[in-house]
């Protein structure tokens, strides 16, 4: 008598019982949910007839991920911040030596920072 149990069964040994599956789940992913996120997921599960983690599954296959920012977007924030600190020191100078004598700087500055916005948000202002 064969006494093979689990996947290595064949057909010749197969005693009864329920078949294997084709595609074996053994893997486990743990998520952390709210007591109000947990029972809208198990409503939204049961409407669809379907348990829970199967709901989960059809979700994570269909998400469409965005990512908070591009590496472009970073790129143009990063530049952004070394504006805004250039304009801070030279709102300290022109505190010194006056805004006049500093206009042009000032000016080419918030151009540049004019030119960074619209690319980071897709204006065409």
């Amino acid at each position: 008598m064969d006494n093979v149990k689990g996947p290595e069964r064949t057909a010749k040994s197969n005693k009864g019982g329920r078949p294997l599956k084709v595609i074996r789940r053994s893997e486990i992913l743990v998520v952390r949910l709210t007591v109000s996120e947990r029972l809208n997921i198990q409503s939204k599960a049961r409407k669809a007839g379907i348990t829970a983690s199967e709901w989960f599954r059809q979700a994570a296959k269909d998400a469409r991920i965005v990512p908070r920012i591009t590496p472009e977007q970073a790129s143009h924030l990063r530049a952004m911040t070394g504006i805004a600190n250039n304009l801070n020191q030279l709102t300290k100078l022109a505190h010194q030596v006056g805004l006049l004598s500093l206009l042009k700087d000032i000016r080419r500055i918030l151009g540049e920072l004019d030119r960074l916005i619209k690319n980071l948000f897709g204006d065409d202002r």
